[in-house]
């Protein structure tokens, strides 16, 4: 009897110090993974603020134009981006106008002026220039399209 006693009372000692030290080993695991998740949180919240910064950036390089729909970039010669803003205004007259140039003197002969002046300024442009140049054109001319 003693030794079946001695034997259980040994068990019941390994039992209550391992489960101390699992106990233990719980919170360190949980700690560890607690601080490795906060690491991998603000590597997250950095990324995305690098995007949002891009993203303001991009935005901000952007102007708004007359006509709904169309942005138009900053170019590094102000003399471009002044055109496409006129060309811009431009359009939404005659869009008002309905696309008759023909009735509305004024802008038949400003219609004529700014494809002069657009044909100049393009001239003028680096390759990358040109392309963003004619695809904001184009952008309007298409809206000013839809209203024949």
């Amino acid at each position: 009897m003693k030794k079946v006693l001695l034997s259980m009372m040994v068990v019941g000692a390994l039992l209550a110090t391992s489960c101390k030290s699992e106990k233990k080993s719980t919170l360190e695991s949980v700690k560890d993974a607690k601080t490795e998740m906060k690491k991998e949180l603000v590597k997250k919240v950095e990324e995305v603020e690098e995007v949002v910064e891009e993203t303001k950036t991009d935005v901000s390089n952007m102007i708004n134009s007359a006509i709904e729909g169309v942005s138009i970039p900053k170019f590094e010669n102000e003399a471009v981006t002044e055109h496409l803003q006129t060309y811009a205004t431009y359009a939404k007259d005659f869009i008002a106008a309905k696309g008759d140039v023909l009735k509305n003197a004024k802008l038949a002969k400003q219609g004529v002026e700014l494809a002069a002046k657009g044909k100049e300024l393009l001239g003028s442009l680096d390759a990358e220039s040109a392309t963003k140049f004619k695809s904001v054109l184009n952008a309007i001319k298409s809206k000013m399209a839809s209203v024949k």
